[in-house]
């Protein structure tokens, strides 16, 4: 993953570990998708997309401003993503159900070079910006190591 060896996150506080990694993961999943790794591109956008909604819940003062039912499992991505967007964080713009069908294909097939990964990047980089994760700025990010996939 593309935080590995760039981060170790048990030793950072939660809410800024989780930021992190989130930033780390949209960085390495454009790279991937530049790459043309479109399948391993996909596999790490979805894991900054859970890190952002782990982090978005990590801070008090942003879980003041979500409306959660009584019962709702904060640990279940379907469930904090509703939350999410019933709480008018996000406003349904992301295309969930056919990023779910790449992911799907992406675990499945392990590589899609015939896949436009286009509207992912542009959904995903507005999912993020209302989550206030981006803009960001890559350079205070640590450096890529090359080495890696």
């Amino acid at each position: 993953m593309p935080h590995a060896g760039l981060m170790v996150e048990r030793e950072m506080e939660p809410e800024e570990g989780l930021l992190l990694r989130c930033r780390l993961h949209i960085r390495g999943g454009k790279r991937r998708f530049r790459q043309g790794k479109i399948a391993s591109g996909i596999v790490t956008i979805y894991d900054a997309m859970t890190a952002a909604m782990e982090w978005y819940i990590t801070s008090p003062k942003r879980m003041k401003l979500l409306n959660i039912r009584s019962g709702e499992d904060l640990k279940d991505e379907d469930i904090l993503y509703e939350i999410l967007l019933r709480s008018k964080i996000i406003d349904g713009s992301f295309d969930r159900e056919g990023f779910n069908k790449a992911l799907d294909r992406a675990l499945r097939d392990k590589e899609m070079p015939d896949f436009d990964y286009t509207k992912i990047l542009k959904d995903i980089e507005g999912f993020m910006t209302q989550l206030g994760i981006m803009p960001f700025d890559e350079s205070k990010l640590p450096p890529e190591d090359p080495s890696t996939f």
